[in-house]
């Protein structure tokens, strides 16, 4: 059996000290008064205490009393019979029972701690009463009443103890939980600027070079027949790359998109229209409606980002000769709506989007969309075209949405 165990509660090095003044003192006020009081056994006295006073000083010089219960319960046995043996000498030992009784209920056990208190009271009752020849109640009440304030100190103490430990393991608990919710917020951070910057790559970067990969394409078409209208092509198409370009570095630089420098969200939603109408096949005009109100960075953005992944989507797929973006500001709300007279597409047939085939575009746009708090809807249908619908209500991103970031 393992009979190694801390104290159950430990002491201030201030209250250690001070316990060892305590019985230092009243062992030589012990020694003291039989020398001075000239008794026969004076002698034997004063050797009884410095003994007393030996035995007690091994304790904190030896570590295993420090560290096991059992040693620690040797080592009182023998202080308190060397005790014994100066209260057999003297009444005037029946003082050094009140620190024996803080050391007793310190390093024994809860239940054997009051038991040896209980034993070292009666022990000094009987001796002092043996000295005295004769017993009465007042004998009994001083140790009695000490050994009453010992276990009520020390019990408190103990008491104040637990309660202190307690509070410190829910403060480190708490300081725990605070860094795992950091971590946890951190980690949804890193989460959602993935995600916000897939939705810039894939309405930007990955739009961009789709657009030159069809401008190639239709540049190789075109020759060796047509050289002119190849050389046009090459020239949207190098004008697009320098646009992407322009993308990737904003990405590094972490600064707002190029084609809202210098303008307004209108300005450049009719830039984009002219663009797509002179690189590409379908005529695409801007509308607005309503009066322009300022809106907050993160609506132009998501606004403008939807606009060039639609119209992305109509010169890719649509097969349109018209394109209608219109910008329109009412009832507390900004819309932003992108039709055309396409093919149309079934919007419940759509297939998964996969690294290979794409199909992200418009998912980012939903995500864009619900990020800020607004609605989007997709009207189509084989045949008759495609009408997409994006409203944002009038109130700023919060702080820390991640679409409010450049």
């Amino acid at each position: 059996m393992n009979t190694a165990a801390p104290a159950p509660i430990p002491t201030t090095r201030a209250l250690a000290w001070c316990l060892h003044l305590l019985i230092a003192g009243l062992l030589a006020l012990t020694a003291g008064r039989a020398l001075a009081d000239g008794r026969p056994d004076a002698g034997r006295t004063a050797v009884a205490a410095v003994l007393c006073g030996l035995v007690y000083a091994a304790g904190p010089l030896l570590p295993r009393v420090r560290r096991s219960r059992s040693a620690a319960a040797w080592w009182l046995a023998a202080v308190g019979a060397a005790w014994l043996l100066l209260l057999a000498l003297t009444p005037d030992a029946v003082w050094v029972a009140f620190p024996l009784y803080f050391l007793q209920l310190h390093l024994l056990p809860r239940r054997a701690g009051p038991a040896a208190v209980a034993a070292t009271a009666v022990a000094a009752v009987v001796a002092f009463a043996a000295h005295a020849g004769s017993f009465g109640p007042a004998m009994a009440l001083g140790p009695a009443l000490g050994a009453a304030v010992a276990v009520a100190v020390v019990r408190g103490y103990q008491a104040l103890y637990r309660e202190s430990e307690q509070r410190r393991r829910l403060i480190e608990e708490l300081t725990a939980t605070r860094a795992d919710l950091a971590r946890a917020e951190h980690t949804a951070g890193v989460l959602a600027e993935r995600e916000r910057l897939a939705r810039e790559i894939h309405d930007t970067l990955a739009q961009g070079l789709s657009s030159i990969q069809l401008l190639l394409r239709a540049a190789e078409r075109a020759l060796p027949a047509r050289p002119d209208t190849a050389a046009r092509h090459v020239d949207a198409a190098r004008q697009a790359a320098v646009d992407n370009l322009a993308e990737a570095r904003r990405f590094v630089a972490a600064l707002t998109p190029p084609a809202l420098e210098d303008t307004t969200l209108a300005g450049a939603l009719e830039r984009l229209c002219a663009t797509t109408s002179a690189r590409h096949s379908p005529t695409a005009r801007f509308h607005l409606t309503g009066a322009s109100v300022p809106l907050p960075t993160a609506y132009e953005v998501a606004l403008l980002r939807v606009a060039q992944s639609a119209l992305a989507n109509t010169v890719r797929h649509a097969g349109a000769t018209r394109a209608d973006v219109t910008l329109g500001h009412s009832d507390g709300r900004v819309t932003l709506s992108v039709t055309d007279d396409g093919q149309g597409f079934d919007p419940g047939g759509l297939p998964a989007p996969d690294p290979e085939s794409g199909g992200f575009g418009l998912a980012a746009m939903r995500a864009r969309v619900d990020a800020l708090g607004g609605a989007l809807a997709v009207e189509s249908a084989p045949g008759r075209g495609t009408a997409l619908t994006v409203s944002l209500p009038l109130t700023p991103p919060t702080e820390n949405d991640p679409e409010a970031r450049p």
